[in-house]
């Protein structure tokens, strides 16, 4: 290219710098990141010619792969910043040409440039003044003549100077200014989704390794207070090869969307990446690494700092440290991780199970790996929720896994909401569950699963407001969630507001109709609403996404009793407990079930099992609806008195 420090470029309207690298308009510098200047640079400097896309693309990307898509996005992105596409012309099959006139100019010292123009303006409107306008015709005779008028001149003389260097100083300053001030069209930028990395080879695709390069990269830019960070589990469902990168990001209702491409072979590992603005397509940065595998946290910290350069983030000295935070350096401890991250999120029974044996693998490993006891909590936590296994055996273990992961940070949001979790569903230990979810919403704002998780536990002391308030929270930052959207018409529920409850459980359905808890919420709703018919649809629906689940057995058990099946709530009951015989039904379940044919004893027997068992579904016998028809019963008030409600 042309050395840039002497020559810079004029065409119609505009004016490229080559010194500053700035594009302007008419004065108004107009943003372009670096590849996209350069690809502007390269077609003018050689506009009396077609450019081959070989040529751009080796020029602009040297010793980098890139795909052609790259080269095609940086002229989309520059017809849009010169609003015209007549500068640059298509030539197909081959290339691009820079169709308009250009012009070189011979770049001159910046500092001459602002002081010429300050002080010719300055003058200007000193003249312009005729008050104090000069006398044209001034010299020595005349002064020594008047010599008041002599001091006028020498004051007036001087003020000019001073106007003059004042206006220097100005005019520096606000080139300073603007120089290093974002653009218009990137500053303030509050959201970004992180898509799945897809493989750079359909062929060779790792389904653990692009999944999980975007979860590392969501954690780490989850860590800056004032950027809404999508979650990982509603990226997941973007990672075909063929997204429409607008399409996802408008659907994630973001600003700007990260999408890159990831590559393993052997002991080295290739990345492209950029950052794409939803509203025009233009890209904001893009850039490429091939490093050794051994590197890939290298790789994560070059993203994420060059992410927050793109979108002009300020970070606090805090931020920055949790941005680079490492939590460890062995490459195999991560894999592990990443593969539970990645089972975790099924959050399937199975999808548990695995996640929380590759957990262990990464403690097993790395000892002090933070996170990895973090995601160890989270599957035991869900465990009793899943029936893999009782609650007297499931939430010790993870609170001594959430627990070891605060003794290496007491920082990890994640690890305050699980306990948070714990001290409520578990401990009944109301004051320290609110004071634990409360922590993790100071060290991570944003964090819309401690705001699901807070929302329920307002929700269980009967604190609806401020629950739903949680909830809907939860819903801004996650607004894809298929447990977030759901748990909207559920705390709605548990608020009376059947109907309210019903627009919201129909919207979650809406959303995503394989959404097994939607079809639940929404059937119990129904079914308070005296709606049977519309109650059993629901709930059946559940049971086909997940066969044999005990609690939308239960429900349904009930529904049939109150539509008039007496017949049908027993042989569901038949088989709840023949269910019981084969694999962990929680008690409480069994209790609900055996209250659809208004067995009030055994009701009782069940629940205190579920209460010997610290069952977490007891948390809702303040508030659930379905238990008002032994709500009267002495015993009730005494289990409530015991669990220690507020």
């Amino acid at each position: 290219m042309t050395d840039q420090g002497k020559v810079s470029y004029a065409f119609g309207p505009f004016y490229l710098d080559t010194t500053r690298r700035t594009l302007m308009r008419e004065g108004v510098p107009v943003p372009l990141t670096p590849k996209v200047f350069d690809t502007l640079l390269l077609l003018i400097e050689n506009n009396d010619r077609v450019v081959e896309k070989g040529e751009l693309m080796e020029a602009i990307w040297p010793d980098s792969y890139v795909e052609e898509r790259n080269l095609a996005q940086n002229v989309f992105t520059l017809r849009k910043a010169l609003g015209e596409d007549k500068y640059i012309e298509t030539v197909p099959k081959r290339g691009y040409r820079f169709a308009a006139g250009v012009r070189q100019v011979v770049n001159e010292s910046e500092d001459l440039i602002v002081a010429t123009r300050v002080t010719s303006r300055v003058v200007i409107e000193e003249e312009s003044d005729p008050k104090e306008r000069l006398p044209r015709e001034t010299d020595s005779r005349a002064l020594a003549a008047n010599p008041s008028h002599g001091r006028s001149g020498r004051r007036l003389v001087g003020a000019l100077i001073a106007l003059t260097l004042f206006g220097c100083l100005v005019g520096i300053y606000f080139w300073v200014a603007r120089k290093s001030a974002p653009p218009e069209s990137v500053a303030g930028i509050k959201s970004i989704a992180v898509l799945p990395f897809k493989p750079i080879v359909a062929s060779d695709r790792d389904e653990y390794l692009g999944p999980g390069m975007a979860d590392a990269l969501i954690t780490r830019l989850s860590t800056i207070r004032h950027l809404i960070v999508r979650p990982t589990r509603s990226v997941l469902k973007y990672d075909s090869l063929d997204q429409d990168l607008l399409l996802s990001g408008r659907e994630l209702r973001v600003e700007v969307v990260l999408d890159g491409k990831i590559q393993r072979s052997g002991d080295r590992i290739r990345v492209t990446v950029q950052l794409v603005r939803v509203s025009d397509g233009s890209s904001l940065w893009e850039g490429t690494f091939d490093q050794a595998f051994t590197d890939i946290f290298a790789v994560q910290d070059a993203i994420s700092d060059r992410v927050t350069q793109a979108m002009f983030v300020t970070l606090t000295g805090e931020e920055k440290e949790g941005l680079a935070r490492h939590y460890t350096d062995d490459t195999e401890a991560y894999q592990a991780y990443v593969k539970g991250r990645y089972f975790w999120n099924k959050r399937t029974e199975e999808g548990l199970k695995t996640g929380r044996d590759y957990f262990q693998q990464a403690i097993d490993l790395d000892p002090s790996y933070a996170p990895a006891y973090v995601g160890l909590a989270e599957c035991y936590a869900l465990f009793s929720t899943y029936g893999v296994m009782p609650a007297s055996e499931a939430f010790p273990r993870a609170e001594q896994a959430a627990l070891k992961a605060l003794e290496f940070d007491e920082r990890l949001a994640e690890a305050h909401a699980s306990l948070g979790v714990i001290r409520y569903e578990y401990n009944w230990d109301w004051p320290g569950a609110d004071k634990e979810f409360k922590r993790a919403l100071e060290l991570s704002p944003n964090y819309a699963t401690a705001h699901q998780w807070y929302g329920g536990y307002l929700v269980s002391v009967a604190r609806f407001d401020e629950g739903i308030q949680e909830i809907k929270r939860a819903q801004e930052l996650d607004p894809l969630s298929p447990i977030i959207n759901a748990s909207v018409g559920w705390f709605l529920y548990y608020a009376r507001r059947y109907d309210q409850a019903i627009d919201e459980g129909r919207k979650a359905v809406a959303l995503d109709g394989n959404s097994m808890m939607a079809h639940f919420f929404l059937g119990q709703t129904y079914l308070q609403k005296g709606m049977h018919a519309e109650a059993i649809a629901e709930l059946q629906k559940a049971l086909s996404l997940s066969p044999a689940e005990p609690q939308t057995l239960a429900v349904l058990a009930q529904a049939y009793s109150r539509a008039g099946k007496r017949s049908e709530a027993e042989r569901i009951l038949k088989q709840t407990m023949e269910l019981s015989k084969r694999v962990y039904v929680p008690p409480y379940n069994i209790a609900e079930a055996y209250l659809a044919i208004g067995d009030t004893d055994h009701v009782f027997e069940w629940l205190e099992k579920a209460y010997r068992e610290h069952s977490p579904d007891l948390v809702g016998l303040k508030t659930e609806p379905r238990l008002d028809q032994v709500r009267s019963d002495p015993r009730f008030a005494d289990l409530v008195r015991r669990v220690g409600l507020p």
